[in-house]
């Protein structure tokens, strides 16, 4: 089978790592791609949204399977134009992309289907919502409506910062047109967990857990990142809260998708709050998450293009996914300065000197000539699999400052709790 992989970051390098291990494929194809993917695929010069080139390319290059990477082509409806086309292709429609693209549309989802999440309000004028968040005590949560590349969240102490954001999104327009709305919502306490989800004819059939790193500094402080490191399995996900999620989450949203007429194949990524017997659900998300990815792929024992296959036809089981008992870790490095203003371009050195055992996956890299420069606020994911979580988390730290780029940074506590 000829692949295509749309997206540039670590996550596409992990699904063309696990899918080049598949006795199916021929050859596999990224667009754009970066300096890793380079070292399993040919990466192609196309940008993950422009739909009519990526279209006119598989239709060119005979590809047997599309795999969507980032939620933006997902949100435009590559899914649907590629269908329309008779190719097959491995995501969610426009329509149940909305789950993502729209928060107000997932919170109006789960409140319609009883799903337990932050209560919210949402608000188009700024006055408004200057009115709105005298509903809500302090701490409370701000976010832009659309999508805004993991950075339209913002968690407000108090009334200046909240009138800040609401300025900084509702006036000042930061975010453009996906900021066009925003949605106030309840803090909630407790810990966050992930959870990703094969969805096949609207059924969901559960991967395993892993955890996440939003806050770019240790022990979850500053600003909130796209996730700067991971771990699976997450010791959160028991069989007394997989149960509960099951029957209070998971029924519920497969039950939603099928009264919405959604025709949802593809992932669904669910974001957790959990505190002792309590969860809510955070977000959606619909698509493999990043670096959620780059730790259950090095888990997966299954022949990843045989999920596909079986998740579009609408055949996929839960006994089709095999995962290892070992524990997998990734540190995300990231450019100074992320996840504001940084510099790309920078040398990187040192990434042939690593434990051959370790895993790089590369979230913003390229090659100038014959040298992998930085190319992203994230840069590298240094993953390890071992048979438990804290040899996993020391093998990566004992080696990565073996690696070096200007400003590279990493969190110290990945993995610890």
């Amino acid at each position: 089978m000829n692949i295509l992989v749309i997206g540039s970051g670590g996550r596409e390098h992990a699904l063309c790592w696990k899918i080049n291990k598949s006795n199916k494929v021929k050859k596999i194809y990224c667009a754009p791609g970066n300096g890793g993917t380079l070292e399993v695929a040919e990466n192609v010069d196309i940008a993950s949204n422009d739909i009519d080139t990526l279209l006119e390319f598989a239709l060119n290059n005979k590809i047997d399977l599309t795999i969507v990477g980032p939620e933006e082509p997902l949100a435009l409806g590559i899914v649907d134009k590629f269908k329309e086309n008779n190719l097959k292709i491995f995501g969610p429609n426009k329509k149940s992309s909305q789950l993502e693209s729209s928060k107000e549309f997932s919170k109006k989802f789960m409140r319609k289907y009883n799903i337990p999440t932050a209560k919210y309000k949402a608000f188009l004028e700024y006055d408004e919502a200057v009115k709105g968040i005298k509903e809500f005590t302090y701490p409370l949560v701000i976010k832009a409506d659309g999508l805004c590349l993991g950075k339209g969240v913002v968690i407000c102490e108090n009334e200046t910062e909240a009138l800040n954001t609401l300025k900084d999104i509702l006036e000042k327009k930061i975010y453009g047109k996906e900021g066009e709305k925003v949605i106030i919502e309840e803090f909630l306490e407790g810990t966050e967990a992930s959870l990703l989800c094969f969805v096949s004819g609207n059924d969901i059939i559960p991967m395993e857990s892993a955890r996440d790193y939003k806050k770019i500094f240790d022990g979850d402080k500053g600003l909130n990142t796209g996730g700067i490191g991971a771990y699976s399995p997450n010791e959160l996900f028991t069989d007394e809260l997989n149960n509960k999620i099951g029957k209070e989450v998971l029924k519920k949203i497969s039950r939603g998708l099928k009264e919405e007429e959604l025709e949802y194949n593809g992932i669904l990524f669910i974001g957790f709050m959990v505190e002792e017997a309590d969860i809510k659900v955070l977000e959606f998300n619909v698509r493999f998450g990043d670096p959620e990815t780059e730790v259950l792929m090095p888990r997966l024992k299954s022949d990843l293009i045989d999920i596909f296959e079986k998740t579009i036809d609408n055949k996929i089981a839960e006994n089709d996914l095999l995962w290892s008992n070992n524990s997998c870790v990734t540190v995300v490095t990231t450019s100074k300065g992320y996840p504001k203003q940084y510099k790309k371009e920078l040398p990187i050195t040192g990434t042939q000197d690593i434990n051959k055992s370790l895993i790089l996956f590369h979230n913003g890299t390229k090659y100038n000539n014959r040298d992998l420069v930085t190319n992203g606020g994230r840069v590298l994911s240094i993953t390890s699999l071992e048979s438990n979580r804290a040899e996993a988390r020391e093998k990566i730290y004992e080696e990565i400052s073996k690696i070096y780029y200007n400003g590279m940074y990493f969190r110290k506590d990945i993995a610890y709790k």
